[in-house]
């Protein structure tokens, strides 16, 4: 489960940006919105609003590039560059590091992890450890420029061979990530949060739908038609049929550099082609092709199923950038409301999104710790901040209505046109 995230000196994001999931001391829907873990108070979801550029994609990003750093950064070669980028509309900023922080309960055991990073070099990481609710220093690094070499703390609660893992820590990986890439157990649930639990889709970057397809593979087909018919689409049955990839079948006028690095990557794949199967008015099941003759709608409900029911069945946390594209308002009801079901959400997986669609910013579903905004200051630097910076009232205030009015900010400014 996420607890809290903060970053700071990232694309957009200049000072320290905080975004929380625990529960504040507001009394509403706590019951469907809110549960405990390990003694700690949480939200199921979480939605960010603002305006296009804003930041709200970059906050989604940061937390994506500090689990591809955490789960790549082991295998780099020494010399490659981190695809790190700080806010660049400051001087001090553009030479300064990265910072990221993320603080969650993993297998009962909460844990306070971060690093600092520039496209050269890690220059601090340390984590903290909460076995038995009590705070726990496992390791921490820190790069001297004067010495142009690492100071290190070993906590004595962190078993292992430490010293091999530290002389093997290369000046641009991660020492979490070297160390269980030598078999430490220990430190193996950090890092499985990261890979297991963490599940981020960015605009351009979605599941696609690979996870619902697997889905159906194990058995669990019957779940991606419940999922599909709760969501009234007419969808009777899914086909997924199998291809081995056949370079014949590539266009005839593609460029041969293009044609040969495509048939070195998939000569050995298998290719997927997705079927919806439905009723005609005779009851006659007909095949439709799910890329070609489906709404953007249908296909992104289909890409959602497998995410959505792992999540609610496995405890994950899903972070997803405008969730609202092709969706109606009352599917994104929908799909939130699985989160807030406990019934349903049986693992207590956490759902996080960005999002333009007012028409679900009501007390019927948020609670008002649940929304966010992101918004830019006269720097041009991106500011995230809760809708209990407004102390709005539970009942009488309408979010919907003060946020378009302007209440809260986080809106875009529009002028008039002119030519």
């Amino acid at each position: 489960m996420l607890i809290e995230f903060n970053v700071s000196n990232y694309r957009s994001i200049k000072d320290s940006q905080n975004f929380s999931l625990s529960k504040t001391s507001l009394n509403e829907l706590e019951s469907k919105n809110t549960f405990e873990s390990s003694g700690y108070e949480l939200l199921r979801t979480a939605v960010i609003y603002g305006p296009n550029a804003s930041g709200k994609s970059n906050v989604m990003g940061a937390l994506s590039f500090m689990k591809a750093l955490v789960l790549s950064s082991a295998k780099v070669d020494v010399e490659e560059k981190l695809e790190v980028s700080p806010f660049r509309l400051n001087a001090k900023c553009r030479n300064s590091p990265s910072e990221f922080e993320a603080t969650f309960i993993h297998q009962g055991v909460r844990y306070q992890y971060g690093f600092c990073v520039t496209q050269s070099r890690v220059t601090e990481e340390w984590l903290l450890a909460f076995p038995k609710g009590r705070a726990q220093k496992w390791f921490e690094r820190t790069y001297d420029e004067n010495t142009d070499s690492y100071e290190w703390y070993m906590g004595s609660a962190l078993q292992g061979t430490k010293q091999v893992w530290q002389s093997s820590t290369k000046s641009n990986s991660l020492f979490l990530s070297t160390a269980v890439n030598l078999n430490s157990k220990q430190l193996k649930p950090v890092y499985d949060w990261f890979r297991v639990v963490l599940k981020i889709s960015r605009t351009g970057e979605g599941w696609g739908p690979f996870v619902s397809s697997k889905l159906c593979e194990n058995d669990q087909k019957s779940k991606v038609m419940n999922f599909l018919k709760a969501a009234d689409m007419d969808i009777e049955d899914i086909d997924i049929i199998e291809h081995a990839f056949d370079p014949a079948n590539l266009p005839s006028d593609m460029p041969s550099v293009f044609k040969e690095s495509l048939i070195e990557e998939f000569k050995d794949q298998t290719l997927l082609e997705f079927k919806t199967l439905k009723k005609d008015d005779e009851g006659v099941l007909v095949d439709f092709d799910l890329e070609s003759e489906e709404s953007d709608g249908t296909k992104k409900l289909f890409s959602l199923a497998g995410p959505w029911i792992k999540a609610l069945s496995e405890g994950h946390v899903l972070l997803i950038d405008e969730l609202h594209l092709n969706l109606h308002s009352k599917l994104m009801e929908f799909l939130i409301g699985m989160f807030h079901d406990p019934e349903i959400n049986v693992a207590n997986g956490q759902l996080v999104f960005t999002s333009h669609d007012t028409n679900i910013l009501n007390k019927e579903i948020f609670r008002r710790d649940q929304v966010w905004f992101c918004k830019k200051d006269e720097l041009l630097a991106t500011q995230l901040y809760p809708l209990t910076d407004f102390n709005p009232h539970k009942t009488r205030d309408n979010f919907e209505a003060s946020y378009l009015a302007g209440k809260y900010g986080a809106l875009p400014f529009i002028q008039r046109f002119e030519e």
